[in-house]
């Protein structure tokens, strides 16, 4: 062997070792450079034999037969039509005009043999318009290494807390789902999720409130950019009716201006804050409960009968919150109707459901058994070693598997205290106002 020969064999498997960490390190850039093209010229290599294999063809029209019996030709069975290609970071997107006499539960159904033909790791099915569809073909595992897109919506009240395993942004949000119900286990991701949630949050023009009944050792870091905090049931307990005053007194202002609306014309009535002038809507509301279990616990006579009026506040706050800007955000271990009267009350207000790994069947079904037993399969299947990972899931049906990006909590500190000037005072809610410590930064110095 030649030395020009040993250096292009050394070329060649230094090129292959390079594909091979660039896979691992970077697979959106092995993807878009060179899986994509290579995918692309199979699907079009096996387009039709993979259609008519996973019976997704349908005989020709009678215009057809007859020219082909005209032409002494036979007839080819007509293929649903790509009209578009994508390529993203992720997969490829293809747009599908179907044939007529075909559904979308027929591409749904082939779904997993479309998988196996084209060497995708995933493929998902979702509807347009009448007659097309969306094929999402997925390259690799985007929840092994989440990535969230750049273009993700960050409107107000929006966060892209996670992704989903179509490679989507799963968009948090308050205005199309005004509360949520947030469950996992212990080392689940829940916190994580939660982290990454008040983060998205603190740099908008909206009031953070938490109600952390483990004596605040979860919500009292983010204390800079927090306008109440709650730390104990007793101190939950006056929070709750202060909202619930703040709540009512919005309703108020709501009516007042719909009294004089009718001089200014029918366009400023309003049913909620949202229809309201920049100069009078108050600002919108987040409430964080951490841990919602401790408050129903009960011990004495007399903590009954505050756990009774927390949970009467919280479901009035579910029913009646989003029209005056307030949202709910619960979180906990472990949700049941055994947890006292209310739970399930409360539960059927939490339009929006996340469920992380949990200990046991029953609450996988109290927060997706009305959603889909599919999802409650999905949400007891999530093993301990995928932390982070999770089923959204809403009151619609729909659901998903999605995974958190990893927000340590000395990252979500360092943006509630970046953001902490935007911090609204609210006067209601001035004696819950957290006393916040000096800077880490600032410490360091005194002690020097």
């Amino acid at each position: 062997m030649t030395g020009g020969q040993i250096t292009a064999l050394v070329g060649l498997a230094l090129v292959a070792v390079g594909l091979l960490v660039l896979r691992r390190m970077r697979p959106a850039w092995y993807w878009v450079v060179f899986a994509a093209p290579a995918k692309l010229v199979r699907i079009a290599i096996t387009y039709r034999s993979v259609m008519e294999a996973c019976g997704l063809d349908e005989p020709p029209t009678r215009l057809r037969r007859a020219i082909a019996t005209a032409t002494r030709r036979t007839p080819s069975r007509m293929l649903p039509r790509v009209t578009r290609v994508r390529i993203n970071a992720n997969g490829l997107v293809l747009r599908v005009r179907m044939r007529p006499g075909q559904e979308v539960r027929d591409f749904e159904t082939a779904g997993e043999r479309l998988r196996h033909a084209w060497r995708a790791y995933a493929v998902h099915v979702s509807p347009l318009r009448p007659g097309t569809l969306q094929l999402r073909i997925i390259g690799y595992d985007v929840l092994r290494r989440v990535v969230m897109p750049r273009s993700a919506s960050r409107q107000l009240l929006q966060v892209p807390v996670a992704l989903r395993a179509d490679g989507l942004p799963h968009l948090r949000d308050f205005r199309a789902i005004a509360h949520e119900l947030v469950m996992g286990a212990t080392e689940s991701g829940k916190s994580v999720y939660l982290r990454g949630l008040i983060s998205g949050l603190a740099s908008q023009p909206v009031a953070l409130v938490g109600i952390d009944c483990k004596w605040g050792v979860e919500l009292a870091p983010f204390s800079r950019r927090l306008s109440a905090l709650a730390c104990t049931p007793e101190e939950a307990a006056e929070l709750l009716d202060a909202l619930v005053t703040e709540m009512t007194e919005r309703y108020e202002l709501i009516r007042t201006i719909q009294q004089f609306a009718p001089a200014a014309g029918p366009e400023a009535i309003s049913s909620d804050i949202w229809g309201l002038a920049d100069d009078l809507r108050p600002v919108p509301i987040v409430v964080f409960v951490d841990e919602v279990a401790e408050l129903f616990l009960a011990t004495t006579a007399s903590d009954e009968k505050r756990r009774d009026r927390m949970v009467t506040q919280l479901v009035r706050i579910a029913q009646l919150g989003r029209a005056a800007g307030i949202y709910l955000e619960i979180c906990g271990q472990r949700f049941g109707a055994e947890l006292g009267k209310g739970a399930t009350a409360l539960r059927a207000q939490l339009t929006g459901r996340i469920s992380h790994r949990v200990n046991d069947e029953t609450t996988a079904k109290m927060a997706l058994g009305d959603i889909s037993p599919l999802a409650v399969m999905a949400a007891t299947a999530i093993g301990p070693d995928q932390r982070g990972t999770a089923i959204a899931g809403d009151s619609s049906g729909g659901w998903s598997v999605v995974r958190s990006p990893l927000v340590s909590l000395d990252q979500a500190v360092a943006v509630c205290t970046e953001h902490s000037q935007l911090t609204p005072e609210l006067p209601g809610l001035a004696a819950f106002r957290p006393l916040t410590a000096p800077a880490p930064f600032a410490l360091a110095a005194d002690k020097d």
